[in-house]
């Protein structure tokens, strides 16, 4: 396959799983701050999570100057000067089929063109009449039609390969980031393990259903959430599908696959970050602190980003 081609596969389907992922962030930061708040921190903390975890705090404050619900919902959702909004990945992905229209099936160009139709159509709209919620669960039901279109169409080939190589570092990263983000909003916190911190257990179990995990944990733990389970289940536990575990068993095995040579730094990678996973203990982690560990993983999930564009997808 021309590294063109498996480039624009690659990223059509991590613009995807990106726009997903954002909407997941922007509910679950959007719910959090309409609770009753206390004095550490409040509403404000929680709507300015989704740019601390982009690193977009900069580029909202020199445009709108002050946190405001409204105008941070649409700088994620709708803003196409945001090169981090919604709008802007579903477009970018809707340009990357558009190039492998030849490659992919014509359910996954349908979904994939209506999707961007239908955005451009709410963006003109605005998200007063949709609502954030509604919304939200739109951009992921969107993905989902994609995913099932992608599993149920096309050929196990070199494509299918790089659609799901796409989507699993861009979901590694994002698990990773979200952990990371709601374990040093709870400070000193998010050591508790006790029953008594309704916060925790309110920030804990937002975090569990942004990642469509809260049902896995209830049938994994009988105890509530905690900093020490819910790392375990996101990090640790393949049966999760979207923790970090289940994401770099996929990229091993999905590296493994790709035949010739120039591979193998990547797929040396994706082999000792799994075994790396497979035979870590949550205690190990959390013992070496767990923001350290996982500013360690992220890097290395970059690394293997990189280690992967080299190998099949530059130009030469």
């Amino acid at each position: 396959m021309l590294s063109r081609t498996a480039a624009d596969l690659y990223w059509m389907s991590r613009y995807l799983e990106r726009a997903e992922n954002l909407a997941r962030m922007l509910d679950v930061s959007y719910s959090l701050s309409l609770m009753p708040q206390d004095d550490r921190g409040g509403g404000k903390d929680e709507l300015a999570m989704p740019l601390l975890i982009t690193g977009t705090m900069d580029d909202y404050l020199s445009r709108h100057g002050q946190m405001q619900p409204e105008r941070m919902l649409n700088f994620f959702a709708l803003d196409a000067d945001n090169p981090a909004s919604i709008y802007r990945c579903l477009q970018a992905a809707r340009g990357n089929a558009h190039a492998v229209r030849g490659r992919i099936t014509a359910d996954i160009w349908e979904n994939i063109n209506a999707t961007w139709l239908e955005m451009r159509s709410i963006a003109q709209e605005g998200l007063g009449r949709y609502g954030i919620s509604r919304f939200c669960e739109w951009v992921k039901e969107r993905s989902h039609l994609f995913r099932g279109a992608t599993y149920g169409t096309i050929m196990r080939g070199e494509a299918y390969s790089f659609i799901r190589l796409g989507t699993f570092i861009e979901r590694a990263d994002n698990t990773l980031r979200l952990l990371d983000a709601r374990y040093e909003m709870l400070g000193e916190e998010a050591e508790e393990v006790s029953d008594s911190s309704a916060r925790g257990y309110y920030q804990w179990s937002a975090l569990l259903r942004a990642l469509s995990s809260f049902e896995a944990y209830n049938e994994l733990y009988r105890d509530s959430p905690s900093a020490r389970l819910v790392s375990e289940l996101l990090l640790l536990r393949a049966e999760a599908p979207r923790s970090l575990r289940s994401c770099t068993e996929e990229l091993n095995s999905i590296l493994a696959e790709l035949p010739g040579d120039n591979g193998r730094p990547a797929q040396r990678l994706a082999a000792e970050l799994d075994a790396r996973l497979r035979y870590t203990a949550i205690d190990e982690i959390l013992d070496g602190g767990l923001h350290a560990w996982l500013t360690d993983f992220i890097l290395l999930i970059r690394q293997l980003a990189r280690a992967i564009h080299s190998s099949y997808l530059e130009v030469v």
